[in-house]
């Protein structure tokens, strides 16, 4: 346990910048069909999104709605319920992420 009086004390090794996010047509983002441990459903993963972590959340609501599914945002990445890469492909590539790749 450490105690400090110092109003900028801060502990080694945390890290106090804010995730910056990159423009839409730098994401390299990852768009790729899964059924691993989800017996045997399948769901659309989007990966690699690089910035903070509530314009990830923005971005999952923004997918899940227009694919009218349910879906999260774990661990860095979209999981969209359903095989629904061309639709998140396009959407994508309409509101300009360039880089998207289906796999």
């Amino acid at each position: 346990m450490i105690y400090s009086t110092d109003p900028h004390f801060k502990l080694p090794g945390t890290n106090s910048k804010v995730a910056q996010t990159i423009d839409p047509s730098q994401q390299q983002l990852r768009i790729i069909l899964d059924t691993k441990h989800r017996a045997g459903k399948a769901v659309t993963l989007i990966y690699g999104f690089t910035g903070s972590s509530t314009d990830l959340e923005e971005l999952g609501k923004k997918l899940k709605s227009y694919c009218g599914t349910g879906g999260s945002v774990k661990d860095g990445e979209i999981i969209v319920q359903g095989d629904h890469r061309e639709k998140v492909l396009l959407w994508l590539q309409k509101n300009g992420y360039k880089s998207a790749k289906r796999i």
